[in-house]
């Protein structure tokens, strides 16, 4: 039996439209491949995405907004949709397990995490949250909301950025990790988790995302996972990505895929944190990362997508 941190991006639960209905339909499609996971008889817990949808709430609750019913700061914003994600999640994967044997239950964690006040992110905002824009649709965004910030996204579009600080604690990760042996689900560290930081001894939230790969990766730390598995829109991380010469990695050491990032082959907001994630999972624990596509969850054992290794 093996202990696995599943990380789900956010684009993964994205559907065609953004009604509720419809990503609860894309979110049954990913939580049944993870359940074949589960079936296996590994300890699993799970990190999801929020880019999409945290940038649509924060849009909703911008055009809401009013002297009597003010927006909601982004740290709850965060926590918002890990509510909603999270109970997506949970509520499909309970339906999965009536369906079985699976002597399994779902519960999804509201995690905060620690991050340092002085981390430089706050000075520099990078982090790509909501929709793609193309260069007319982000200047007409910059007149409504000229305290956004946007950047071009892996030659997608623009997306409006936000600061992304490094997690250093999981406070909760004695909670996720009692669930594990209790045969639960942890749903847990949803869209990075919310960050706070410490002040006067108490937990403060802050206006950022902490991206999920991090998370994820330093939950698997945490929580001595054996395996840190990112599952993403793709079958592989590739070197010379979209270019007539683009290679699959398949399985690689943590040294030659470090060379491959010094060289600039993943591009920042979209495989480079993916990459930077299972170096730091693979280096301080010695253990196994994967990076593939959902659609290969249950096939892991197969040896798909990019295996990294020490």
């Amino acid at each position: 039996m093996k202990r696995i941190v599943v990380a789900l991006g956010g684009n993964a639960i994205q559907a065609g439209d953004n009604s509720a209905a419809a990503q609860e339909k894309q979110v049954e499609k990913a939580m049944k491949v993870v359940a074949k996971m589960i079936e296996k008889g590994d300890q699993v817990a799970i990190v999801h995405g929020n880019r999409p949808q945290v940038g649509n709430l924060l849009l909703q609750q911008y055009k809401g907004s009013s002297k009597d019913n003010p927006a909601m700061p982004l740290d709850t914003v965060v926590a918002m949709t890990q509510g909603s994600i999270g109970y997506w999640m949970q509520k499909a994967l309970d339906d999965q397990f009536k369906h079985t044997d699976y002597p399994h239950q779902a519960v999804a964690l509201i995690t905060q995490i620690i991050v340092d006040a002085n981390d430089p992110a706050f000075k520099n905002s990078t982090k790509p949250i909501g929709p793609f824009y193309t260069f007319n649709e982000m200047q007409k965004q910059k007149i409504y909301h000229p305290e956004y910030s946007y950047k071009q996204d892996a030659g997608r579009g623009y997306r409006q950025v936000v600061s992304s600080p490094k997690p250093v604690k999981i406070i909760n990760a004695p909670v996720i990790d009692t669930l594990l042996k209790s045969k639960f689900v942890p749903i847990a560290a949803g869209g990075g988790g919310i960050p706070v930081v410490i002040k006067d001894n108490n937990l403060q939230g802050v206006a950022g995302v902490i991206d999920k790969d991090f998370s994820a990766a330093k939950l698997a730390e945490d929580i001595q996972a054996d395996e840190l598995v990112i599952l993403t829109t793709v079958d592989n991380a590739y070197v010379n990505y979209n270019q007539p010469d683009q290679a699959p990695i398949g399985k690689v050491k943590v040294d030659q895929l470090k060379k491959y990032l010094e060289a600039g082959q993943f591009a920042a907001g979209s495989m480079k944190p993916k990459i930077e994630a299972v170096i730091n999972f693979v280096e301080k624990t010695g253990n196994t990362a994967i990076i593939t596509s959902l659609r290969n969850a249950s096939k892991l054992d197969d040896g798909v997508g990019t295996i990294v290794y020490n």
